[in-house]
């Protein structure tokens, strides 16, 4: 659905709240059809924002795995190179 939201579970170390709430903001960004609120939806953005974060942080606390926890590093380069070769010319 959006490209701009990544995997949180299973990382080492583990998804700090700012990413939380970064992913909550661009899933409300993309469902709202905006990514300013007008005045008018500003609370109710907000407050989506604000539930969409407590929910995933509780979700994340909630999922167990028998997988080793993933290393941030190798899998940005390997995102980078799925871009690379996606992008080339």
């Amino acid at each position: 659905m959006c490209r701009n939201i990544h995997q949180l579970h299973n990382f080492e170390p583990p998804a700090t709240r700012d990413e939380i709430h970064a992913a909550a903001l661009q899933y409300v960004r993309k469902v709202a059809g905006s990514t300013r609120p007008s005045q008018a939806n500003q609370a109710a953005f907000d407050q989506a924002v604000a539930t969409i974060t407590a929910a995933t942080a509780a979700l994340l606390d909630e999922l167990t795995t028998a997988a080793p926890p993933k290393n941030r590093e190798v899998e940005a380069a390997k995102a980078r190179a799925r871009a690379e070769k996606r992008y080339a010319s």
